[in-house]
C-alpha cells in the first residue's frame, strides 16, 4: 500500500491517494486534485469523503465523471456543502452539483482495494464528518476532527465543540499512540503526539 498527499484549493485542504495492488481510493476530493491524478497516470475507483464542506468536495463531480464512485455519510446538499450559509457570509462559495453513489453502513467496516476501512462518525465539526481507520495498517484519515496540536472548527452551521471532543475521545484516543493521523489540513501527527500536546485534548 502506498499514500500519497495533495494539497490544494484556497484553504489548503489535503487529499489523499491510497494505492493498493487491487485499486485505488481517494479520501477527499478538494480542488484541483482530479489534474493531479491524471498527471499521476493514476485510475481512481472510489473518493471517501470525509465530510462535505466545500472544501473537501469541490472536485467530487468531475470525479465521479471519471469514473469513480462516490461514498459519504449522507446524501449531496446545499447546507452540509457550506454553500446555503455562505451566501449570507458574502463568499462566492459554489460547488458543482454531485450525487453520492455509496452511503456509509456505520454498523460496517468498508472492504475496497483489498483494504479492511473501519469508520466512525464524530460529528462536531460538520453533522457528516466520518473518520476512517485502515485496520491492519495504523492509519486514521481524520479529516476535520483532529489535526497536529487542535481540533475542527466548531463555530460552522451544525458544529458542537462537546460532540466533536466527546467523539474524538471514544473513537481516536482509544487507538493505539503510533497510529498516524492523516488530517484534512497541515501535516500528520500520531495519536501519541495529540495525547501529550494537543492543548484541546486536556
Amino acid at each position: 500500500m502506498k499514500i500519497t498527499s495533495y494539497t490544494g484549493g484556497f484553504v489548503q485542504t489535503n487529499g489523499y491517494l491510497v494505492e493498493t495492488p487491487d485499486g485505488n481510493l481517494l479520501i477527499d476530493a478538494p480542488e484541483g486534485i482530479t489534474e493531479w491524478i491524471v498527471q499521476r497516470g493514476v485510475r481512481v475507483d472510489h473518493v471517501l469523503l470525509t465530510h462535505q464542506h466545500y472544501d473537501h468536495v469541490t472536485d467530487a463531480a468531475a470525479l465521479r465523471a471519471a469514473g469513480a464512485k462516490l461514498h459519504a455519510l449522507e446524501e449531496y446538499s446545499k447546507d452540509l456543502t457550506l454553500e446555503s450559509a455562505a451566501r449570507g457570509w458574502g463568499l462566492p462559495i459554489l460547488v458543482s452539483t454531485y450525487q453520492i453513489d455509496v452511503r456509509f453502513d456505520m454498523d460496517n467496516p468498508l472492504r475496497l482495494a483489498g483494504l479492511e476501512i473501519s469508520l466512525a462518525h464524530i460529528p462536531g465539526h460538520s453533522p457528516d464528518s466520518v473518520t476512517f481507520h485502515l485496520v491492519g495498517h495504523g492509519v486514521v484519515f481524520s479529516g476535520d476532527t483532529l489535526f497536529a496540536g487542535s481540533i475542527g472548527r466548531t463555530d460552522l452551521p451544525g458544529g458542537s465543540t462537546r460532540q466533536l471532543l466527546d467523539g474524538i475521545a471514544r473513537h481516536l484516543m482509544t487507538l493505539p499512540p503510533e497510529s498516524r493521523i492523516l488530517p484534512g489540513h497541515g501535516p500528520g501527527t500520531t495519536i501519541g503526539e495529540e495525547v501529550v500536546g494537543n492543548p484541546y485534548l486536556d
